[in-house]
């Protein structure tokens, strides 16, 4: 196994398996309440962090997927977040009819993550503002609207540590409608 993310580029058969495998549509609700079942070992009909962790592994089987920690915990935390059905069910699980905001954001997330990847150089998970200046051009493919790259930088780095991390990233990410230009189907 290779991780396909480390050369920045990401192969065509992931974002055509990411597509084929979430079912994210409207008419997909059958397929998606299907999924969740199969997400759902003991049938509780809520889902924890562990068991939508080794369900990506074991049912999606996309290893690029699986190895984006990052883009599931903030796919997870955002389903979450939505808001419950079930007064019996804590802030700690998604439930069925939140499984298909965590897939949207799942992929979208994902989306995110290929980017920090490929402007991450050295692999540490958080982006230098070299990184990012040497990633401009690549940036300028993913949103009309990149600014002054200092002031880009300075906004992202929410904590002023010196370093973008991921969440950070993410927020900037939604705020710029970044979209890479090798993902779409």
């Amino acid at each position: 196994y290779t991780n396909n993310l480390s050369n920045r580029n990401m192969p065509e058969p992931i974002w055509e398996e990411i597509y084929e495998k979430l079912p994210t549509r409207p008419e997909q609700r059958q397929e998606r309440f299907d999924m969740f079942d199969s997400f759902d070992p003991n049938g509780n009909g809520i889902l924890s962090l562990a068991e939508v962790d080794k369900a990506i592994r074991d049912v999606l089987a996309i290893d690029e997927l699986f190895d984006a920690k990052p883009a599931i915990m903030r796919a997870f935390q955002a389903a979450k977040a939505c808001g419950k059905g079930r007064p019996d069910v804590g802030d700690d699980y998604i439930e069925k009819l939140e499984f298909k905001r965590f897939l949207v954001g799942l992929r979208q997330y994902f989306e995110y993550w290929v980017a920090f990847k490929r402007i991450d150089e050295d692999d540490d998970r958080r982006i230098s503002f070299e990184e990012f200046s040497a990633a401009e051009e690549t940036m300028k493919k993913w949103m009309s609207n990149l600014g002054d790259l200092e002031e880009e930088f300075d906004k992202i780095d929410e904590n002023d540590g010196g370093m973008v991390l991921f969440s950070e990233f993410c927020k900037w990410a939604i705020g710029k409608s970044l979209d890479l230009e090798d993902d779409d189907n």
